[in-house]
This record gives C-alpha cells, sequence and structure tokens, in this order.
C-alpha cells in the first residue's frame, strides 16, 4: 500500500526525471512538468487578476520563463514553489505596465478634452450666430448617448458622475465624448461653409 508520503516522494521524483529529460534535450518531456503544475499556477495566477485571458497569457509566459530558464532550477528543490516564484515576479511585473498604462492612457484622455474644449471656446468666439445655430443643429444629429454626454459636459457634469448615470466607465464617457467632438467638429465646419 502506497501512504501519501510515498505518493509525494514519487511524484517529486517524476518531477525531477522531467525536468533532467528536459536539460538533456527532450522538449516534450516539459509537458510533464506544465500537466502536473498547470492548474496550480494558473489558480495563483487567477487569484491576483479578474480576466481569464490575463490569467491564461500570464501563466504561459510563467511556464515560458521556466522552460528558458530550467537550467538555473536546483534539481533538489520544490519546483512548484520556483513556479510560483517565477509567477509572483511575472504579477508584479504585470501590475506595474498596467498601471503605467491606465495613467497614460487617462492623461491623454485629459490632454484630448481639453484640447477639444479649447477649439469648441474657439469656435463659439470666432463665429457668428450662425455658427452657434450650426453647433446646435449638429449636437442634436448625435447618437443620443454622445449628445447626453456632450451637454452634461457644457453643462460641467464630472465624468465620473455621468458614468455612473449612464452605467459605464470613466474611460468610455470620455472616448463618447471625443467622437463627439470630432463628429461635431467636421457637421459644424460642413454646415457654416
Amino acid at each position: 500500500m502506497i501512504t501519501g508520503e510515498e505518493n509525494i516522494v514519487a511524484d517529486s521524483e517524476q518531477i525531477k526525471q522531467a525536468v533532467r529529460k528536459v536539460l538533456a534535450g527532450d522538449r516534450d518531456a516539459f509537458r510533464v512538468l506544465v500537466r502536473e503544475h498547470g492548474l496550480m499556477i494558473r489558480s495563483y495566477v487567477g487569484s491576483q487578476l479578474h480576466r481569464s485571458d490575463e490569467t491564461e497569457d500570464l501563466s504561459q509566459e510563467v511556464f515560458m520563463d521556466a522552460y528558458r530558464g530550467l537550467d538555473q532550477f536546483d534539481i533538489d528543490a520544490d519546483f512548484g514553489a520556483w513556479l510560483r516564484g517565477i509567477a509572483r515576479n511575472k504579477l508584479l511585473m504585470h501590475f506595474r505596465t498596467t498601471q503605467r498604462r491606465e495613467r497614460r492612457e487617462t492623461e491623454f484622455r485629459e490632454e484630448v478634452a481639453r484640447l477639444l474644449e479649447h477649439d469648441l471656446e474657439r469656435i463659439y468666439a470666432d463665429q457668428s450666430e450662425h455658427a452657434i445655430e450650426a453647433l446646435l443643429r449638429c449636437i442634436g444629429k448625435l447618437p443620443e448617448r454622445m449628445r447626453h454626454v456632450v451637454r452634461a459636459g457644457l453643462g460641467g457634469t464630472k465624468a465620473s458622475k455621468l458614468a455612473t448615470e449612464l452605467s459605464t466607465s470613466v474611460g468610455a464617457i470620455y472616448n463618447l465624448n471625443y467622437r463627439a467632438n470630432s463628429m461635431l467638429r467636421a457637421c459644424v465646419t460642413e454646415e457654416i461653409q
């Protein structure tokens, strides 16, 4: 009868054997390592991320890094712990990259909003009453959600409040506003010519 401890030792020996085979050039032996530890790594990574596609991608990256760095693995160490260390580093890098990207996107959206706001103000100041009437007609031609975003923005409503009101994200509000302003600029230019 095999006890639980003997089973762990057998599994450990199977892992060591697979590592040795991979290091000797047998790429297919790495499948044993993925099969034995894949669920554990996906669970570990998935506990930190909310999107399944990110979990799958990051888990695959862990195994690719493990494969490339297998010659650095201490054959007598715990392979699962080694993989979790790689996963932890991948997660940290992912969060740093995501944070930087989100900060840049936010700054970009705010800059676009500032630029478009200036353009609309200039249109108001430079154009006659005809241009203002054209702008109002063009606002009326926008799809309903865009029209709502533009009117709320002109009324001073904050993007976060508007996002809650429309059951969407602040980023989606900025995107709607950007697209609406582009459509308005083209429409007004066409109407006043």
